[in-house]
């Protein structure tokens, strides 16, 4: 009689055990970095992306319940059909349930498309595009880390509020470059400034002198770089050898990657205004964090690669919640969740996808400032999340008008 009575309790564990399992799709969460390796935005995210997520796993404990969570990458090389092909290979045919970072804004674009074609969940930490929550907006998607409406309303209103009204803009000549000039060229205006012009510069140029010449010329308080990647760091590392800054003008960079000031010296770099989402040194919480990373990657992590791990950490809590990896499921449970996190505090996500979190305004230090390694930044304020992204009334995301 005992031994058929703990036969009916282990059978009956068993079974529990069993649907508890059943709840995911195929008794494993595999999540796919879809990244940049061989490109521009490499040392922002890459790698280090790869290894922000595998850390969330590890801190998670590797598991849900009894059902491992495994992560692979992929190098989309910067292109939107190679970046949807590994997308659709990875939801059809190796079981991902999640893709996360995804840098450039047309593969990221592109990817949106076959997540929500294929009822499949991503994530995006590294792309710029405002569109991703706006026309083209997914109930699977969620934009994380930061955005071209955030980039322009942080620094461009602070800037003119510190009395630099006047503008001049040195663009990327791409969707990213256009969005983004045309963004903060509107939040200027609203604050005041005036913008007294602008030249595009084709991708990937490695000469910038004819566009900074230009810049140079107006007179501008400011002149903005609505560029990314290695333009950015060229026209960086060009304006300082032009003296722009010891003539009395002021470089705005509205993208610029802690990983890029390390490459390019605080003597290029010092007195640059940027905005940032994360700062590795923003907390104790933060730097510890960051510590931790830095003894992988031997560099501090990006505002990219920490919204992977923040991104990551808040999809395997949900998973947890759940039960499951039902993409609907755990989605609705992101959105009812607070996003807290070394990289987030009091976040949450929005119907349209938006991630509304705090994001600040800082000023690169000159070279006497620092104290210690990667201590580059000093704060200047914090601008709310819910001052710093698009307002959801007037959104053009149809899921809005539900």
């Amino acid at each position: 009689m005992a031994g058929r009575y703990a036969a009916a309790l282990v059978m009956a564990s068993v079974l529990c055990t069993g649907q508890a399992q059943a709840q995911f799709s195929d008794n494993k969460v595999r999540i796919g970095v879809l990244t940049d390796m061989s490109g521009a935005f490499t040392d922002n995210t890459g790698r280090g992306s790869v290894i922000a997520a595998e850390m969330a796993v590890e801190d998670a404990g590797g598991k849900i319940g009894t059902i491992p969570v495994e992560v692979i990458s992929a190098d989309h090389q910067n292109k939107a059909d190679i970046g949807a092909t590994i997308a659709r290979k990875w939801y059809d045919q190796e079981g991902v349930d999640l893709i996360v970072d995804v840098p450039n804004s047309a593969v990221a674009l592109a990817t949106q498309t076959i997540a929500r074609d294929k009822k499949r969940l991503i994530i995006f930490s590294s792309p710029a595009a405002s569109d991703l929550t706006g026309r083209a907006c997914s109930p699977y998607g969620a934009h994380w880390t930061y955005d071209t409406y955030a980039l322009a309303k942080v620094v461009g209103g602070a800037v003119v509020e510190n009395g630099q009204g006047k503008w001049f803009f040195v663009t990327a000549d791409y969707a990213f470059g256009h969005t983004l000039e045309a963004e903060t060229a509107a939040v200027v205006k609203a604050a005041g400034g005036t913008v007294l012009g602008s030249v595009r510069a084709p991708a990937s140029t490695p000469d910038f002198s004819s566009f900074l010449l230009q810049a140079q010329a107006s007179r501008a308080d400011v002149v903005g770089l609505a560029t990314a990647g290695i333009d950015t760091q060229n026209a960086v590392k060009q304006a300082a050898e032009f003296g722009l800054t010891q003539e009395g003008q002021r470089i705005a960079t509205l993208l610029l990657a802690i990983n890029e000031v390390h490459a390019l010296g605080l003597k290029n770099t010092s007195g640059i205004l940027l905005a940032d989402p994360f700062y590795w040194n923003q907390d104790a919480q933060a730097r510890a964090f960051s510590e931790r990373f830095f003894a992988r990657h031997k560099a501090m992590p990006s505002f990219y690669q920490a919204g992977v791990y923040s991104a990551v950490s808040h999809y395997l809590k949900a998973l947890k919640a759940v039960e499951g990896d039902t993409a609907e499921t755990v989605i609705a449970k992101m959105r009812e969740m607070p996003i807290d996190d070394p990289m987030t505090k009091g976040g949450h996500l929005r119907i349209d996808g938006r991630v509304i979190r705090d994001v600040s305004l800082y000023e690169v230090k000159a070279p006497a400032d620092t104290k210690e390694p990667w201590d580059y930044y000093r704060f200047i304020r914090k601008v709310p999340g819910e001052q710093a992204f698009r307002p959801l009334e007037g959104s053009p995301c149809p899921l809005v008008r539900k």
